[in-house]
């Protein structure tokens, strides 16, 4: 059993990992990571990452942190369930950089489709706390949603759209906007 994620793990994860790195590149976190590092939760069970593009090197300390940290760490991002939304690097939060590597959080208004898309009521608590803390304007979410081309919901076959548009209104519907 790993230890739970707080906001000190993930960024001495991030300061470990930068400072590995031979290379420049990008890391975003997501998720849990995101809420523990804005501070609308305690901890997490795991940091989820994205490389793009990817330091080299990362991969190697990945594991020995992963171990000496006693912590799980997880390559996921909003995109691999949800397109990501249109400007999502420019609207993705920086966080630190370490060596040549910028740590970001992965745009939010991405997490937050993602996150009603999936439906679960502690994904709802967190795009309410996006929401609370001015990470993601709920009528912009629909914007950026139905902005999205049939070709880019096509790729993933599992989405819904109609149902995912009705996810976001009644969101708004019920905590405005």
């Amino acid at each position: 059993m790993r230890d739970p994620v707080d906001s000190k793990t993930v960024l001495t994860l991030l300061r470990e990992l930068g400072n590995h790195c031979q290379g420049p590149g990008t890391v975003y976190i997501t998720g849990g990571s995101s809420a523990v590092v804005i501070g609308w939760r305690e901890t997490t069970i795991d940091i989820d990452l994205k490389f793009q593009p990817e330091p080299a090197g990362i991969f190697a300390r990945i594991p020995e942190l992963k171990n000496e940290l006693n912590i799980n760490i997880e390559l996921a991002a909003p995109d691999d369930f949800v397109p990501a939304l249109e400007g999502w690097k420019e609207r993705s939060q920086w966080i630190a950089t370490h060596n040549r590597v910028d740590f970001h959080h992965f745009d939010f208004y991405t997490q937050a489709l993602s996150k009603l898309e999936r439906g679960h009521a502690k994904d709802e608590a967190d795009v309410v706390a996006m929401v609370r803390e001015d990470l993601v304007v709920p009528s912009k979410l629909l914007e950026l949603y139905r902005q999205l081309s049939a070709e880019q919901l096509a790729r993933y076959p599992s989405l819904e759209p109609a149902s995912i548009e009705a996810a976001i209104q009644r969101f708004i519907q019920e905590h405005g906007d």
